[in-house]
């Protein structure tokens, strides 16, 4: 059955053509499996939750009559502001309007938040760019540069919040910097959602086509109920497709996790657990509450442009598995530096079993894709990323801000898959992590918290591990934990480009964790780590009585890497051990991006320098097992992976050149 909502009807109906609904919810609670929800252009103000689950053969849609045209939104229009000083108007509202949650009482708080508790849920949009908050009203009169905003000019737009108590009533200044806010587009968010179900298990959900902004969404850390603008709410099976997703306060989309009482912010609440034991105690307790490959994950979000928000573009703990992200634009992603924390980024996922992330475009973001915990299965393959840093060094982290990078996996056990990206940050790949293998990308940032990264430091100067779990291959069900002896890397068949000038190794204190900040280019970061040939011969194999306490010490020692067919320019620095490489420092070699009307070109002399060198083709088999789950580097289904298609999908000839490109280019269109 087709079931139509048209806002501008000009009454309530019953969802027929002829008499639509006027409310996107109103259909919601009708929909049943198999039916489809046509929705007219327009602006919906109000929080759709859908009542029932669709069938994997019959899954419930929510479309756009035309693409974008409907809006749903979490704000509401700001009308009648009054003018009270200099560059700043005053408004109020009644705060019976909120109902039960009142975005500007609410603040932003909560386990891995590293700012002060001071940011509230609520904000103001001046033409559809959210303004900043103060903490005095004497802050927002001077309508100052905030030093930490990645786009300074815009930050001296200020707003400021208190309470009326006496006439119940949120009073809302807002320095709109000599504009009048009653001829300009001025919108205040007041619902935390605007397309999500209250309840879990509303499986296969099709919502295609929306515009969807302006929640006032909360900080939404790993051990902890995780809320988006939108998003399945530990379903099953839902698409998410050719939206356009802005302006949350926190996360754009999520696909994380459910609320658990007993283990909510249970850091921030009750204070007495250390802050990785409860997110082990997390994946634990999800399995209880049904994380299985049968209930949980198997999610699509692709073709969407997501941008503007400030935690998150995309966030998933648990409720990602199996998912795939594809062909999304995202960017502008914590660029006002108001929150700072643990779990930002352009996509921040916890357990990213059998993810793979594809064909994206992530750029201006303060971590372009961050993979926390778990990240067993998953691919990391064919994405553009740039201007994942701050604009100038000379912006100062906000405190409690995290350092930036295109990708960072961190305490994972692997297999982990990164290959055919383009990475042209400052820095391309941070691996506190083992497990990982790094496959064919052009890299002009440096790979960074190699062996480090994984303990943290107490104050008596001894690290404590993180034992963190791994999962029997292509499932949810824990197989073991482990802390991490770094290594079990490879990297094979990648061009390295010392693009920056080098700075000495600073070893620092991040998140609570001791990361090793490396400015050298290329895999010299490896050399104190072993062959396989090397490590393998203290366990002795042929023996057939071994000593399990003479072998113990070797137990925790480093890992084997394999590091082969790797392309090193301008300096940047190979493993020692490496034999199968091509090294040129002069001429230098460039790879410029170049933006005209929203596409992308990139001009390089690399594949000039290159002079035709070339190398083999990787496969499954030669990446072979990571080493704590005992997996294989392969598809979800186990099917082996041959690298033979670059970065656009052409393919590779019997020999390779390194780098995402499969054939020389002076100027390659993305």
């Amino acid at each position: 059955m087709i079931i139509y909502v048209d806002i501008h009807a000009c009454r309530d109906g019953n969802g027929t053509e002829q008499n639509p609904f006027k409310h996107i919810n109103d259909a919601a609670q009708a929909a049943k499996p198999g039916d489809e929800v046509i929705v007219a252009p327009g602006i919906y103000r109000e929080y759709v939750n859908p009542l029932h689950a669709g069938l994997e053969t019959k899954r419930i849609t929510y479309r756009s009559r035309v693409p974008l045209g409907a809006v749903i939104t979490g704000a509401e229009k700001a009308i009648g502001w009054k003018h009270y000083k200099g560059n700043v108007w005053v408004f109020r509202v009644n705060n019976n309007t909120f109902g039960n949650y009142n975005p500007y009482t609410t603040l932003i708080k909560g386990d891995w938040y590293f700012g002060p508790f001071v940011r509230h849920t609520g904000a103001v949009y001046l033409n559809d760019r959210q303004l900043y908050e103060t903490q005095t009203l004497e802050e927002c009169l001077e309508g100052n540069v905030y030093i930490h905003s990645w786009e300074p000019e815009w930050s001296v737009y200020k707003w400021y919040t208190e309470q009326d108590t006496e006439k119940n009533e949120t009073v809302i200044y807002a320095n709109f910097q000599g504009k009048d806010p009653n001829e300009e587009d001025v919108d205040i968010s007041v619902r935390r959602n605007c397309f999500m179900p209250s309840k879990t298990g509303v499986d296969y959900i099709t919502v295609s086509g929306f515009d969807i902004n302006k929640a006032a969404t909360t900080w939404a850390p790993p051990a902890a109920y995780q809320d988006g603008m939108i998003g399945p709410h530990w379903s099953k099976g839902w698409i998410i497709e050719d939206c356009e997703i802005s302006n949350s306060k926190c996360c754009g989309i999520s696909l994380g996790k459910y609320y658990d009482p007993e283990n909510d912010h249970y850091f921030t609440n009750r204070h007495v657990k250390s802050a990785t034991q409860m997110e082990r105690d997390a994946v634990c307790r999800g399995q209880y509450h049904g994380w299985t490959k049968e209930r949980i994950g198997s999610h699509i979000v692709r073709r969407c442009h997501i941008h503007h928000c400030e935690q998150t573009g995309i966030v998933g703990r648990l409720g990602c598995v199996f998912s795939t992200i594809e062909d999304n634009h995202i960017h502008h992603i914590n660029c006002m530096q108001e929150l700072a924390g643990a779990e930002v980024a352009g996509i921040k996922l916890h357990a990213a079993i059998d993810v793979t992330m594809r064909r994206n475009h992530i750029h201006h973001t303060t971590m372009g894709i961050w993979c926390d915990w778990e990240a067993q299965g998953t691919r990391i393959t064919q994405n553009l990323f740039h201007d994942n840093n701050a604009p100038s060094e000379n912006i100062p982290l906000v405190p409690g801000g995290m350092s930036s990078c295109d990708v960072f996996v961190e305490v994972s056990h692997g297999p982990t898959l990164i290959d055919n990206n383009i990475s042209l940050s400052r820095i391309s790949f941070k691996l506190a992590s083992q497990g990982c293998a790094i496959v064919h990308n052009l890299c002009l940032g440096p790979l960074s918290s190699i062996g480090s990264g994984s303990d943290m430091l107490l104050a008596n100067g001894t690290m404590a591990p993180r034992y963190t779990p791994y999962h029997i291959p292509h499932r949810t069900e824990v197989a073991g934990m482990m802390t991490f002896l770094h290594g079990d890397d490879r990297i094979y068949n990648n061009i390295f480009i010392q693009n920056w000038p080098v700075k000495p190794t600073e070893t620092k204190e991040d998140m609570g964790f001791i990361m090793r900040d490396n400015q050298i280019q290329g895999t010299s970061v490896f050399d104190d780590f072993p062959t396989y040939e090397e490590w393998i011969v203290p366990f002795e194999l042929d023996n057939p009585q071994p000593d399990m306490f003479t072998m113990q010490d070797h137990h925790f020692g480093k890992l084997p890497v394999w590091v082969s067919g790797n392309a090193y320019f301008n300096g940047a620095k190979s493993w020692k051990q490496e034999t199968d490489k091509y090294t040129l420092d002069t001429p230098k070699a460039y790879v410029t991006l170049i933006e005209k009307d929203g596409s992308y070109t990139i001009e390089t002399n690399v594949y000039d320098l290159l002079d035709g060198w070339s190398t083999g083709i990787i496969n499954s088999d030669v990446l072979g097992k990571a080493f704590e789950p005992e997996q294989r580097f392969e598809n979800p289904d186990g099917s082996t992976i041959v690298f033979n298609r670059d970065f656009c999908g052409n393919l590779r000839s019997l020999n390779a050149i390194p780098g995402p490109f499969a054939n020389a280019a002076a100027v390659i269109d993305l």
